[in-house]
């Protein structure tokens, strides 16, 4: 069963079980296989592009204005786009906005990442929920030529998320320092020039507003390759060690970090925070369990409760593993449950000063729901030193 195109279709979305979109292609030429999930947010696009938890996948936005603010090189999540391409409703209009600095087409060419335009989103994002993040081929051919049984072979063959560990991808290939804040009116990015403690940030494929945010809370921050060893960590005399987000099957890339987690643990006074996959991590460390979910969690209107003030948090999320919450040890809180299916989105040790999330608190979705976490982060460190 496939859509039927409106005028000469120029890129293809096949789907793994023979389903075909049609419908106009913008970025790069070529053929790009991934998992297919859906973005519910209205704004961040070019972040979302960017964001390294998106590695093997291509996101259809649910939003049809997708394009309307153009690019600009201060919204990049990391320094190219992860996700393997974009499924939109209307093609790209011209820019408009002050920010801008080049277009969405121009900009996902010059990065190799593909689009289609023309779909109807409605349509694919119900497949998505009813059936589960499907394994797809999106292709794009200026002349209009597609091979299906090729393209839903390739979409077939694809090996999918579940045992992959895709961190190692997206990590940083050495050390580097980090003291650039969040964006602030009029001059943008500002620098920490009075840092109060030293932060070891392991990237598991690390958001830049993240570190920004680290920063901006008094942290001199120094990230770490996903591979790290503890004693890599811990040789840095942190006050604080942060586990970020990142993509792929947790349980794959915990074969490695969780044993590190465990080691740093063993200091019960050092303060330890994790957002996304490091969220995961932490939950693999502490003894619990993860699984994949149906069709994920992506999007900026998510309702988080936290259950220790009853408040509710408008949330950011990317996730497609979340963390079993009955497999939990003794000794380790929930601390947030997502209001939309009641998933895990929080946890922290009894007494300790070690916690995670699975949403994004710098995304600035509430817009400052969540910042209390990284504030709280750097309290905790600020006890450690007074202590």
């Amino acid at each position: 069963m496939a859509q039927v195109p409106t005028n000469t279709p120029t890129a293809c979305l096949a789907l793994a079980d023979g389903t075909i979109f049609y419908g106009r292609g913008f970025g790069a030429t070529g053929v790009t296989t991934a998992e297919l999930c859906f973005n519910t947010a209205m704004t961040g696009y070019q972040e979302i592009m960017t964001d390294p938890s998106y590695a093997g996948q291509i996101v259809t936005f649910t939003f049809p204005h997708i394009g309307n603010t153009g690019v600009n090189a201060e919204d990049d999540e990391t320094g190219d786009p992860v996700a393997a391409g974009m499924v939109v409703k209307w093609d790209p209009t011209d820019p408009s906005n002050w920010r801008s600095t080049g277009d969405l087409p121009s900009w996902l060419a010059s990065r190799n990442r593909i689009a289609i335009g023309g779909v109807d989103t409605r349509r694919l994002t119900r497949a998505i929920r009813a059936q589960g993040a499907p394994h797809v081929a999106l292709a794009h051919d200026p002349e209009g030529k597609f091979d299906i049984e090729t393209l839903v072979a390739k979409a077939r063959e694809f090996s999918g998320l579940e045992g992959l560990d895709l961190a190692k991808e997206v990590t940083c290939a050495q050390s580097y320092r980090w003291d650039e804040m969040r964006w602030a009116w009029p001059d943008g990015y500002p620098t920490q020039e009075n840092p109060r403690h030293k932060v070891v940030a392991v990237d598991f494929g690390a958001k830049r507003n993240i570190l920004r945010c680290l920063a901006s809370v008094g942290c001199d921050v120094t990230v770490l390759p996903a591979t790290a060893t503890a004693e890599e960590v811990l040789a840095h005399n942190p006050d604080g060690v942060f586990l970020s987000n990142g993509p792929g099957d947790p349980a794959a890339t915990g074969e490695y970090a969780v044993p590190m987690i465990q080691k740093v643990l063993e200091d019960k006074d050092l303060p330890v925070f994790g957002i996304c996959l490091g969220h995961q991590m932490l939950a693999l460390a502490l003894g619990g369990s993860t699984i994949k979910m149906n069709h994920g969690h992506h999007g900026a209107n998510h309702p988080v409760k936290d259950h220790e003030t009853g408040k509710v948090e408008i949330t950011s999320m990317n996730h497609g593993f979340a963390v079993d919450s009955q497999s939990l040890p003794e000794g380790v809180v929930e601390t947030h449950t997502s209001l939309f299916d009641g998933s895990n989105c929080g946890i922290r040790i009894s007494e300790r000063p070690v916690y995670s999330v699975q949403h994004h608190p710098e995304a600035s979705p509430g817009p400052q729901d969540s910042f209390y976490l990284f504030e709280r982060f750097a309290a905790y460190m600020d006890e450690r030193k007074a202590s």
